[in-house]
C-alpha cells in the first residue's frame, strides 16, 4: 500500500503538522485508517485509531488512555484537500468536535472557537456552515444509535 503524506491544519492555534508518520492501516478513495501515538504526551491519551472519511469530511478517532484501554470516540469535523500529483492529504480542522464517551455521554466542543474564527475572518461563512451541517449529521446518527459507523467497530484495527 502506497503511503501518502498527511498534513493536519488547524486555525486555532494556527498550525500545520505533518502526521505522515502515523501507521497506515487501510486506504481507499473513501477512507483512511491510521494508528497513531499522541504528538504531545498527555495523561489521558496515549494514542488511537483514526478513520478519516474523505468524502464526508469527518475524522472519527478511537482514543486510548495510558493503559491502552478505550477512552472515548472523538469526531473532528474537517475539510479534506488532496493533491494527486504528490499524493498528499491536507486535513483542515473546521473547529467543531464531538466527543462520545463509552457510557453514551456526549459533548459538543469548540463552538466558541468556530465563532471566534468566523468573527476574525480565519474561516469563511461557507466553511462554518459546512462545519455546522456535518456536526448536525453526526449528532443525528448518535441520537439514532447509528454511530459510530460499522467500519469503526471492526476490531481488527483496534490494537494500539
Amino acid at each position: 500500500m502506497r503511503k501518502p503524506k498527511i498534513l493536519r491544519t488547524r486555525y486555532i492555534p494556527f498550525e500545520t503538522v505533518d502526521i505522515s508518520s502515523d501507521e497506515m492501516l487501510f486506504r481507499d478513495d473513501e477512507i483512511l485508517i491510521t494508528r497513531w501515538k499522541a504528538i504531545k504526551p498527555r495523561a489521558d491519551i496515549s494514542g488511537g485509531i483514526s478513520y478519516t472519511f474523505l468524502k464526508e469530511g469527518i475524522k472519527i478517532s478511537r482514543f486510548y488512555d495510558a493503559d491502552k484501554k478505550f477512552a472515548y470516540w472523538y469526531c473532528d469535523i474537517i475539510d479534506v484537500k488532496y493533491d494527486n500529483d504528490i499524493d498528499q492529504y491536507t486535513l483542515i480542522d473546521l473547529l467543531l468536535d464531538v466527543k462520545l464517551m463509552p457510557d453514551g455521554t456526549m459533548k459538543v466542543l469548540d463552538a466558541d472557537e468556530l465563532a471566534d474564527a468566523l468573527e476574525e475572518g480565519l474561516i469563511t461563512q461557507e466553511q462554518a456552515c459546512r462545519s455546522l451541517k456535518k456536526m448536525d449529521s453526526i449528532l443525528q446518527k448518535i441520537y439514532k444509535s447509528s454511530f459510530p459507523p460499522l467500519v469503526c467497530l471492526d476490531e481488527k484495527y483496534w490494537e494500539v
